[in-house]
């Protein structure tokens, strides 16, 4: 008997270390989302790092936000600075591609062999038939390394184009570079600066370091000096290691220091490592086909946001002055609009540091710029979408601990002049507080849409005062939190456009959709007002009073889910994909949607939709993001809804329960405590929740609190076939 118990015991181990020292990286598939309109790149990059180094199959248009279409046949080069899942364009700098002949060309796009393509976190691999040559990518935090295997006779060329940029037309091309300098040091290094226009106005300074010395260099474009071939003589691998920085060359050339001394293979492994310690965050026991969509998606998440700060700390502020961090992080692309909901709720439990350096560089930034970051790109302000989301980001950081206590008077006077100071273009304050919503009828694009995430960032900052002491402005931003009800029309029982007069702005059709931007009148953004109903994260009690209760609202969501899904378009509707009824998954605004059934006891319902939507809407091959993925927010909506719970409100400091979609979870939090999330009797067909326990103790709500998490402990679900109606009713 002992025997017996002593074996399984001994099985029982070797069992838990297995789990625990796997090798995640081999479930990550970097290919995901970089067909149709997922937007994400292949290419080798570390976590959160400078350097996103990818091939590019072209370089203008919106299907080439990353540079980057799995169906494309051929490509233009490898590019050392990428977007991921963004639905704009920019960066693509410093592009290079490797050929083999007798002659220096004037044409450069080549086909790849689709058969010996390989992306692996940190490395990525293809072959080029028609100049014999293999290409491999790796990456550190701020060089990209490339090794050339030519394998055709005669010279090796690399083709060197700053000119070459992700644009949004053709013609912009030739545009874009503002000014540039080019200095050929020696036989080994080139050097030099790029300034371009497309997003934002960016400066990048760069070196290319050669591991073997070329024999003739020439400019392709006379006095520009903007495309460059370079020969090497009978050389068969060649190794380029390209370093950027925002601030000078000498910042360049110190990021390159990282790389000097280590082999290509080193730097892929080291890479590797950086990878597999941010998976093994989180361990899942379920499918391989699970573990590839739920740490691929971990993956995405933290390709950015970017510590563009140099080796020493030095950065390029939104001013265009240099500055720099004591924590040498100062960190950029910033799609807050996008990843304020959940990804930066989920950086908060897995790198706490990493989001409080972040929302210290959000702080930083209103320091140059005079106001919280809107969508940043290079370190500098693009002005993209509605709302301050910077507000809930860094109100969350504050409150849970990851800004210093005394940064609390910096923290709030940021916040505060964001919210009220008129300083970028899109919010008139005075017009905001004088009519309680912004008047279709006056600057009105976007104006429903705008009134309402203004009221999300409006109660995030009555939080922090309250947390403060600041009384009267207690009062002052609670009372515009309210200001969502100022456009409820009950006739129609949607969000709706209010003229100044008090008039509801006509016709109204529910399903009209229209895209952000002045260009347009439509008062939603990238929405109708279907998807837009639901959009007071901070107050859906006070929505489903305002509503007619909860049984009106949870017809209403049903209605959501079960319609048409067909709308009707006024402009481009890119946005507006992964859809379930009117529910909208490819788009931002949906997210939180799915669990609002928890606050109409009907939680039951919400069950039944998370594993629809994750089956639906995430699949493990190229075409399997319903929408872009930006900046990782898709991806943290698939990882929190897999452990089974998600921040509808994400600066409340609370998790909406859902339904775990795997058997066992084991967070493992940098303050070394461990989360576990137990799923008994879960499988595809028991979905629903029969009970939960926290630690022991049976949860009342489908709530629970962020510290309940941070803490450490266990979350149990007993899951079963049918729906436990009266549990939470």
């Amino acid at each position: 008997m002992k025997r017996t118990y002593f074996i399984l015991t001994l099985l029982l181990f070797l069992m838990q270390g297995r789990f625990y020292s796997q090798n995640l990286t081999q479930y990550v598939n970097p290919f995901i989302g970089t067909a149709k309109t997922g937007h994400t790149f292949p290419g080798a990059t570390t976590p959160f790092g400078f350097i996103q180094l990818s091939p590019e199959t072209n370089n203008f248009g919106w299907d080439y936000c990353s540079g980057y279409h799995y169906e494309d046949s051929t490509l233009i080069g490898f590019a050392h600075t990428h977007l991921s899942g963004t639905g704009w364009m920019d960066l693509g700098d410093v592009l290079m591609l490797p050929y083999s002949g007798t002659k220096i060309r004037s044409e450069y796009r080549t086909r790849m062999d689709k058969r010996t393509e390989i992306a692996h976190p940190g490395y990525y691999n293809v072959s080029l038939p028609d100049e014999g040559v293999n290409v491999e990518l790796t990456a550190t935090q701020r060089t990209g390394i490339q090794r050339y295997t030519f394998n055709n006779l005669g010279s090796a060329y690399v083709f060197i184009d700053l000119q070459s940029g992700l644009v949004g037309g053709k013609d912009k091309l030739k545009t874009h570079v503002i000014q540039s300098k080019v200095k050929i040091e020696n036989n080994t290094r080139i050097s030099g600066y790029v300034e371009t226009q497309q997003w934002v106005k960016q400066q990048l300074y760069f070196v290319i370091e050669f591991n073997k010395p070329f024999t003739k260099s020439e400019f392709l474009d006379g006095d520009l000096q903007r495309k460059i071939c370079i020969e090497f003589a009978n050389d068969k691998v060649i190794e380029a290691r390209v370093a950027v920085s925002s601030v000078d060359e000498e910042g360049a050339k110190l990021n390159l220091k990282e790389a000097t001394t280590k082999t290509f293979e080193q730097v892929r492994t080291e890479a590797d490592k950086l990878w597999n310690k941010v998976f093994s965050k989180i361990r899942i026991e379920g499918s391989d086909d699970q573990k590839v969509n739920f740490y691929t998606s971990m993956y995405h998440l933290y390709i950015q946001p970017n510590n563009m700060a140099d080796a020493d700390g030095r950065y390029r502020g939104a001013d265009n002055k240099v500055a720099t961090s004591v924590s040498k992080a100062y960190y950029s692309s910033f799609s807050i609009w996008d990843t304020y909901r959940a990804a930066h709720p989920l950086y908060s439990i897995l790198s706490p540091k990493a989001d409080g350096d972040m929302a210290m560089s959000m702080l930083q930034h209103f320091d140059a710029a005079g106001f919280l970051p809107i969508w940043t790109v290079w370190g500098q302000e693009n002005l993209c979408m509605i709302g301050n989301h910077a507000v809930p980001v860094i109100v969350d950081a504050y409150l849970k601990g990851l800004i210093p206590t005394n940064e609390g008077e910096r923290v709030y006077n940021a916040v505060k002049h964001s919210l009220t100071v008129k300083s970028w273009y899109k919010y008139d304050w005075q017009l905001y507080d004088k009519y309680g919503y912004f008047p279709a009828d006056i600057n009105s694009w976007e104006s429903v849409s705008r009134t309402l995430e203004a009221t999300t960032d409006d109660w995030c900052a009555a939080r922090l005062a309250k947390a403060l002491g600041k009384t009267d402005d207690v009062i002052f931003f609670e009372k515009r939190a309210n200001y969502y009800k100022n456009l409820y029309d009950a006739s129609t029982n949607f969000m709706r456009g209010r003229n100044s007069d008090g008039s509801w702005l006509s016709p109204f059709n529910p399903i009209e959709v229209t895209p952000g931007g002045s260009g347009f009148k439509g008062v939603y953004t990238e929405a109708n007002a279907w998807q837009y109903f639901w959009h007071v994260q901070h107050d859906i009690p006070g929505l489903i009073a305002l509503s007619g209760g909860k049984k009106r609202f949870e017809n209403k969501l049903d209605s959501l889910f079960t319609m048409s899904s067909s709308f009707i378009a006024v402009g481009s509707a890119h946005d507006i994909s992964g859809m379930i009824g009117q529910y909208v998954h490819g788009n931002e605004p949906s997210h939180h949607v799915a669990y609002l059934y928890n606050y109409a006891g009907t939680a039951w319902k919400t069950q039944a939709l998370i594993p629809q939507i994750l089956k639906s809407q995430y699949q493990n091959r190229p075409d399997g993001l319903c929408g872009n993925d930006d900046c990782g927010q898709m991806s943290a909506w698939y990882v929190f809804s897999v452990l089974g719970f998600y921040p509808v409100n994400p600066a409340s400091s609370e998790y909406n329960i859902g339904a775990p979609q795997v058997s066992k979870a084991i967070i493992k939090l940098d303050n070394g405590n461990t989360f576990k999330v137990v799923a008994f009797n879960y499988s595809k067909t028991n979905i629903y929740i029969q009970s939960v326990k926290l630690n022991g103790k049976l949860l009342k709500t489908p709530f629970i609190k962020h510290k309940d998490l941070i803490n450490g402990g266990k979350l149990e679900f007993k899951m079963g076939a049918f729906p436990n109606k009266l549990y939470w009713k």
